[in-house]
């Protein structure tokens, strides 16, 4: 079910993104009156984590703020990814401590890709993403240069649910929602369907790569937007991003479950 990756659809599989999720203004913020760059997603994805815990049904992985990661974030911190399988699903917890003196801030989410279709006989445009409920979500506008632009839009579902896929819907880069529930299904109505449940996160990306005919799409929950067109954030200020005092603990849980 989990996109295996493939050079020339995209090379990822399911990245974790952390301390920012998204695209900087010219990959540019500021923290504690000082400028630093940092690149798309963050810098979890693009390292080597320590296994610190390994069992039959549960992993941990753990990454210590170094040298490298100091040079783009200057913060002392533990941040650890904890999977478990309970059953059909996978249980996903990120868990971040402050060792630092001074507080934290910082955004989190996750990018996993899903083969679609999901069985022989099925297309692309058989599937789509359902809510649990009817609703009418607002959808994150994005500049050319994949920006957050400073208005937010209505985004239509059929139904007030669903979202049929089809290639060129992506052609503008992810649609990035909120306002909805915190809970989507990958389905075509029958057979294998994929759910992801984020209750801590606010916001929900669909994407795969623009301008293809990909086999896969990827369901991303994320705690926060990415930068805005022609601002440097500073990340005191930007109100989305988790805040954790010295000391502090933070624990976000989210999950994936395999239907049929």
């Amino acid at each position: 079910f989990l996109w295996q990756g493939d050079p020339k659809y995209w090379k990822g599989r399911s990245p974790e993104l952390f301390p920012f999720i998204g695209r900087l203004m010219d990959k540019t913020y500021e923290l504690d009156g000082e400028k630093h760059t940092i690149n798309l997603h963050g810098f979890l994805r693009d390292l080597e984590l320590e296994c610190t815990e390994r069992s039959e049904h549960r992993l941990t992985l753990s990454l210590r703020d170094n040298e490298q990661t100091r040079q783009v974030y200057p913060r002392a911190f533990l941040a650890s990814l904890i999977r478990e399988l309970e059953g059909n699903t996978l249980l996903i917890t990120f868990r971040v401590e402050n060792r630092d003196e001074k507080p934290m801030y910082f955004a989190y989410g996750g990018h996993p890709g899903f083969f679609v279709p999901m069985e022989e006989g099925k297309s692309f445009e058989d599937y789509y993403l359902e809510f649990p409920e009817a609703c009418r979500p607002m959808r994150v506008k994005f500049s050319e240069r994949a920006l957050v632009d400073t208005m937010d839009t209505p985004y239509d579902l059929e139904d007030g649910r669903r979202l049929r896929l089809r290639h060129d819907l992506f052609d503008n880069d992810a649609i990035v929602l909120h306002g909805m529930d915190r809970s989507v299904r990958l389905t075509c109505g029958s057979g294998p369907a994929v759910t992801v449940r984020f209750p801590q996160m606010p916001y929900v990306g669909f994407w795969h790569m623009p301008h293809t005919d990909a086999p896969y799409v990827c369901i991303e929950p994320w705690s926060s937007i990415p930068g805005r067109d022609g601002v440097t954030e500073q990340f005191e200020a930007k109100e989305d991003l988790i805040s954790l005092e010295p000391g502090g603990v933070y624990e976000n849980r989210w999950s994936i479950t395999i239907e049929g």
